[in-house]
């Protein structure tokens, strides 16, 4: 690379809940390091993922979706949001295209402007750019009055039509990304791609499942701790226990003669198979901790109180 410019740094993916930052973060690293589903606060952790290109490596911090918390567990992701949105060097908006802004979009705005405002006497004020996901589904006389809307708010470098999902114009988005990184060094080895722990990695798809399956206040409701993991010689033993907060909870989860504790157990076991490459026997329990979101004790123990230092 002698000779060449090489840039690096610190790309924060902020948005609104269900704009699509994990599938974001998922495209460009070629592999699951978030998970995805169609609920809010599918993301609870700041996630790191790397991509490293002879010219450049970026490093992508996704985040919870932006919003008034509303407990404890509520007040830690929004301060993995603040320490993000302070320490990126390029700040990467993202709205859903199929329904343009809206009024949660307003406000993630308003905030990042605040951002740069308090970022202005530092020595690198972040590039904003914003990316108008999921515009596979959206029609083209839809689509260029929300660019134009968005252009108009003075808050962005670029505005860029994306789907995250099937590919379209995320080429275009990280080369703007990286047009917009300082030069710089790299600051991880290029085999590693994300801080996410092994474990975590297998809480969180085996939470995917319970995402995916249920309803109402039970998917906001649940944990998932990692009791014990055993490497035997031909398989995996996974022992984990899926934390509610009240006992109606618990009978959904496990559901009518454990039929859905053993739908969501089978669905979470392929994935965890393809994350170790390897047979996986899972083992489920489901336990009522009451009102374990405000419990700074429980939020430790499962890792929530310290993921946005690491």
């Amino acid at each position: 690379m002698s000779g060449t410019v090489h840039r690096s740094g610190f790309v924060g993916i902020v948005g609104r809940p269900n704009v699509g930052k994990s599938t974001l973060l998922n495209y460009y690293l070629k592999e699951k390091v978030a998970i995805v589903s169609p609920k809010p606060q599918t993301t609870r952790h700041r996630i790191l993922g790397a991509l490293t290109r002879d010219d450049a490596q970026v490093i992508f911090l996704d985040t919870p979706g932006l919003q008034k918390p509303e407990h404890a567990l509520g007040r830690h992701m929004q301060e993995a949001v603040k320490a993000v949105l302070d320490e990126a060097d390029v700040i990467a908006v993202m709205i859903d295209g199929r329904v343009g802004l809206t009024d949660a979009d307003e406000q993630v705005f308003a905030r990042i402007k605040e951002v740069v405002r308090r970022r202005r006497g530092e020595p690198r004020v972040p590039a904003v750019l914003l990316a108008i996901n999921k515009v596979d589904a959206v029609k083209k006389p839809k689509l260029l009055p929300l660019l134009e809307a968005c252009a108009k708010t003075g808050l962005f470098a670029d505005c860029i039509p994306v789907s995250a999902l099937t590919g379209v114009q995320m080429d275009t988005l990280l080369e703007r990304i990286v047009a917009h990184l300082p030069e710089g060094p790299r600051w991880y080895e290029p085999g590693r791609r994300t801080d996410q722990t092994p474990q975590r990695l297998m809480s969180e798809f085996i939470r995917e499942q319970i995402l995916m399956a249920t309803y109402e206040e039970v998917p906001h409701a649940v944990a998932v701790l990692v009791e014990q993991v055993e490497e035997r010689e031909r398989v995996t033993v996974i022992q984990a226990t899926i934390l509610v907060e009240r006992p109606g909870q618990k009978a959904i989860l496990i559901g009518r003669g454990g039929l859905m504790l053993k739908r969501i157990g089978t669905a979470a076991r392929q994935q965890l198979e393809r994350l170790l490459g390897r047979k996986v026997h899972l083992e489920l329990w489901v336990k009522v901790a009451e009102d374990w979101r405000e419990d700074e004790r429980m939020l430790r123990e499962l890792g929530y109180l310290d993921s946005g230092a690491s």
